[in-house]
C-alpha cells in the first residue's frame, strides 16, 4: 500500500513519467452515472451549457492507475434492447464483437451500417474532487467518481504529453503539482460538446497536507469495475444478442438450432432497403445518460 508520504514524494516528474508508462498501455481506445451516486455529473442548463471545475485525484490507495478504461455497446434490435458491458474490457472475447466483425467484412454496405451501430462503446472513470459546481453546490468539496468519454480523455492525454515546445507537461492527477479542470459543455448539432474545456493553472488542489491526504483516502475503487463479476460470461451475452436480433435473422434456414449459429457464420446478404432496423445509443461523451435513459426503457 502506498503511504501517502511516499505519494506526496514522488509528486513531480518522475510521477507524470510513471503515468504516462501506464497510459501507453491502455490508451487506444460518458458522462455521469445517474443510478449511482458515487458518480457525479455535470449540471447543464436548458440549452444544453454547462460548467464546473474538478480535479482528477491519483491513484487510490492499494491501486496503481487513476483511470480505468471500459466498453459497452448499447443498441436496440428487433428482438429488444442489448445494453451489456463488453468482455474486450478484460481482454477476452466479446460476441458482439466477433458478429460485427462477420458483418463488417461481409462488404455488404447495409451489414456494415449495422456494425456500426452496434460498435462499441467507450469511456473512462476516474476519482474528481469537485471544486465548482454552481448547479448542485452541495457537491463542492466532495470526491465522486466521474465517467467520461474519449474527447477529455484526449485532453488528459494532450495536458501529459504536450505538441509544443513552449508548453510543459502536466500531470492533471496530481494533488500538488496537477490542475484544476475547467469543464466547459456546450450543446453543438445536437450532442454534448467538450472541446473549450481546458486545465487552469498549476498548483496544489489544497495547501494543507492534512486536508490532501483526507481527500486522497476518500476516493473510491476503480479496479472493483473491473471485476469480472460485472460482467456476464460468453454463453449468456450469446444468447442475449441472439434474441435482440432474433426477428432479423432469416425465417427460411430450417431449425432453430441451426438459425442460432447464423451470426458466427455469414451474415444474411441484405439491401439496404430491407436491413432491420437497429437503433444505437449516440457514440460520444454524451452517451451515458442516453445509456440510462434506454436502460429504463429496456426494463419496463
Amino acid at each position: 500500500m502506498v503511504d501517502f508520504a511516499k505519494l506526496k514524494a514522488s509528486s513531480g516528474k518522475k510521477s507524470l513519467e510513471e503515468l504516462n508508462s501506464k497510459l501507453a498501455k491502455v490508451a487506444g481506445g460518458s458522462e455521469g452515472k445517474g443510478s449511482d451516486d458515487r458518480f457525479w455529473t455535470a449540471t447543464v442548463d436548458k440549452a444544453g451549457n454547462g460548467y464546473a471545475v474538478i480535479r482528477f485525484l491519483p491513484s487510490a490507495p492499494d491501486e496503481d492507475v487513476p483511470f480505468i478504461r471500459m466498453f459497452d455497446h448499447g443498441f436496440q434490435g428487433p428482438g429488444g434492447w442489448y445494453i451489456e458491458n463488453s468482455l474486450t474490457t478484460l481482454g477476452k472475447a466479446d460476441p458482439v464483437s466477433e458478429y460485427n466483425t462477420k458483418l463488417w467484412n461481409s462488404g455488404i454496405e447495409a451489414n456494415k451500417e449495422i456494425a456500426r451501430k452496434q460498435k462499441r462503446r467507450l469511456h473512462f472513470i476516474s476519482n474528481i474532487y469537485v471544486v465548482q459546481d454552481s448547479g448542485n453546490p452541495d457537491n463542492e468539496g466532495k470526491v465522486f467518481l466521474y465517467k467520461y468519454g474519449k474527447k477529455i480523455f484526449d485532453k488528459l492525454n494532450e495536458a501529459m504529453n504536450p505538441q509544443f515546445a513552449d508548453e510543459e507537461a502536466v500531470n492533471p492527477f496530481d494533488l500538488w503539482a496537477g490542475a484544476n479542470f475547467k469543464l466547459k459543455i456546450r450543446q453543438v448539432e445536437g450532442y454534448r460538446n467538450y472541446d473549450k474545456s481546458e486545465f487552469d493553472k498549476q498548483g496544489p488542489l489544497l495547501q494543507d497536507d492534512e486536508k490532501l491526504e483526507a481527500v486522497w483516502k476518500k476516493e473510491h475503487s476503480l479496479n472493483a469495475f473491473l471485476d469480472p463479476s460485472n460482467f456476464k460470461d460468453y454463453d449468456e451475452l450469446k444468447a442475449k444478442l441472439l434474441k435482440v436480433l432474433d426477428e432479423a435473422r432469416p425465417s427460411n434456414k430450417g431449425s432453430r438450432a441451426e438459425d442460432e449459429e447464423l451470426p458466427w457464420n455469414e451474415p444474411p446478404a441484405q439491401k439496404a432497403t430491407s436491413a432491420p432496423k437497429i437503433a444505437a445509443v449516440a457514440d460520444d461523451d454524451e452517451d451515458d445518460e442516453s445509456l440510462e435513459f434506454f436502460k429504463k426503457m429496456a426494463n419496463r
